[in-house]
């Protein structure tokens, strides 16, 4: 098959929402139906049950949490395509506020967003974020309802919220028949928004394998669920009569949401998931690059990469320590466009170096497989790739550079150092490894040296991902202890020198170059503002 054609049967996207809406839940049961699991694990891990295969890390198997994002890729057949399967590229992601950063880098490498919400809580703060991100990247969202088996609010109030809350209209694809807490299946709702088709489904022990399911007519759906079904008729009808119904355009524009309700730990409504991102996410598609490279180059470089050229990928995450047995580091790549094939020589457009691409992988998890070619859309792991960080470039031909990632305001400031000064050696590779995978920020200075650098952090969680990691992976144990700043700022060399001289400010270098000055809170920054308007203080925020 040509890039083109492979590239349409890929889709890529992303698993967001609030803590606990059940995303790695979701995440497996998708897996489970794809069959390249035969039984899905518990959220949380605890005691007997399994923790989900998509949290790798120990900290997310003891709080039952994602605290980093993982990738896995897996094909999926929907009814009448199996001799061309469809290649899922599914990224799980942190839930937890602190790990915004992560979750922003992930937005960037997909093409279309699953938004689980809560049944019982609907919009919470985090996932109006996450909304507004995607709307505002222009990435087609698909809604799911999730947890209809718990008491929950009513459906339409539900629909009320996010149309309200972030001016979304969703548009119901299946409709819940039974109330929150008593659920029976789904009513297809076609594109006039009439209900044609009744899905049955029938409880496993623990959701844990796949939920059989029966087919019924409208009128079979009647006999068999009363005045369930007709409640669920009337419902996705009113819904009809607002304009609420599905159009492939107004999706595609972020203007609509498709909706599913389902329950990812009892496996209801999951292959429907499947199904519809299938249908109607879309494929993957050709890139702009970064404006500021293009200007600057001082040689021939493309101003995009449609799918069919020289292939080019971005690099949106760092990982480390996945697995004990390998001491070594991923490079999360997302193929941009062109073709992949392990071996291959790229260049690295940030630094301009050549390298062989000879250890390829595709993770499903901690689970690795060597990937020998991939596609646009496709989510690979480069293993020791050189300096790559969060928002490089690779190539081959012709140059092309793609926008850099966003870098969040840091919140939250501590400094860290080696608890003993004979892993001083371990501290240090263990500081340069996870600066680079972006768990932190690192900020230093001649005053502190390089023994005790400054730790910036969107939420003190990073803090303590930072330590468990350096105890496991490096066996490097680590004090820190809080400084008295909690507002950041970008600035350059001149102004510096006199920023340094002010009181409650100190003054870093970011490990990217950048100067940084800290101030003690928002109204000494807005003093020195004041009195020192000729001096650069620029807020440190997402493009």
């Amino acid at each position: 098959m040509s890039t083109l054609s492979e590239a349409q049967r890929r889709r890529t996207f992303a698993v967001i929402a609030h803590p606990d809406a059940g995303k790695s839940t979701l995440t497996e049961a998708l897996a489970l139906h794809a069959h390249i699991i035969t039984e899905a694990g518990a959220t949380h891990g605890k005691g007997n049950r399994k923790a989900t295969v998509s949290d790798w890390m120990e900290m997310e198997k003891d709080r039952g949490i994602s605290i980093a994002s993982s990738a896995l890729q897996f094909e999926y057949a929907p009814e009448g395509h199996a001799d061309e399967p469809y290649v899922i590229n599914l990224v799980d992601t942190p839930g937890h506020a602190d790990f915004s950063e992560d979750t922003y880098r992930v937005l960037s490498a997909v093409d279309a967003a699953v938004m689980l919400i809560d049944a019982a809580k609907g919009l919470e703060p985090q996932t109006l974020k996450l909304f507004r991100v995607c709307k505002a990247r222009g990435l087609p969202i698909v809604t799911v309802i999730n947890k209809w088996d718990r008491i929950g609010r009513e459906p339409l109030e539900l629909v009320d919220e996010i149309v309200t809350e972030i001016g979304l209209q969703p548009t119901p694809l299946y409709w819940p028949v039974g109330e929150a807490g008593d659920f029976r299946g789904l009513a297809h709702v076609n594109d006039e928004g009439e209900a044609d088709n009744y899905i049955h489904f029938t409880r496993t022990a623990g959701g844990s394998t796949i939920a059989p399911e029966e087919h019924f007519s409208p009128e079979d759906a009647a006999a068999r669920e009363g005045d369930a079904w007709e409640t669920a008729v009337e419902e996705a009808e009113l819904l009809a009569m607002d304009g609420a119904t599905h159009n492939q355009e107004l999706f595609e524009q972020c203007e609509t949401s498709p909706l599913i309700f389902a329950s990812a730990m009892l496996n209801f409504g999951v292959h429907q998931i499947l199904d519809t991102l299938c249908e109607i996410a879309p494929a993957p598609h050709g890139r702009e690059s970064d404006p500021k490279a293009v200007e600057s180059s001082t040689s021939a470089m493309d101003e995009s990469r449609d799918l069919n050229d020289d292939f080019s990928g971005v690099v949106f995450k760092v990982q480390a320590g996945m697995d004990r047995n390998h001491r070594d580091t991923l490079a999360f790549m997302r193929v941009v466009s062109g073709e992949f094939d392990r071996g291959m020589q790229v260049t690295h457009a940030q630094s301009g170096r050549s390298f062989s691409t000879k250890y390829a992988l595709t993770v499903f998890g901690r689970t690795r497989d060597t990937v020998e070619t991939a596609f646009p859309g496709d989510i690979i792991g480069l293993v020791n790739a050189g300096s790559l960080a969060p928002g490089d470039t690779i190539y081959s031909g012709r140059k092309v550079q793609y926008p850099p990632m966003p870098q969040f305001a840091p919140e939250h400031f501590r400094t860290l150092r080696a608890q003993s000064l004979g892993k001083y050696k371990q501290f240090r590779k263990a500081l340069e490894q996870l600066d680079a995978e972006g768990v932190v920020q690192i900020l230093r200075n001649d005053l502190r040296g390089d023994a005790a650098p400054v730790m910036a952090a969107v939420g003190p969680m990073q803090f303590e991902v930072m330590q468990s990691r350096m105890e496991l992976e490096y066996n490097v144990e680590t004090v820190t202890e809080p400084i008295p700043y909690s507002v950041a700022r970008r600035t350059d060399a001149e102004s510096a020198a006199e920023l340094g001289r002010q009181r409650g400010v100190e003054i870093f270098t970011r490990t990217d170059g950048e100067y940084i000055a800290l101030f003690g809170d928002k109204w000494k920054l807005a003093f020195v503002e004041k009195e020192n308007p000729h001096l650069t203080m620029e807020p440190l925020v997402a493009d």
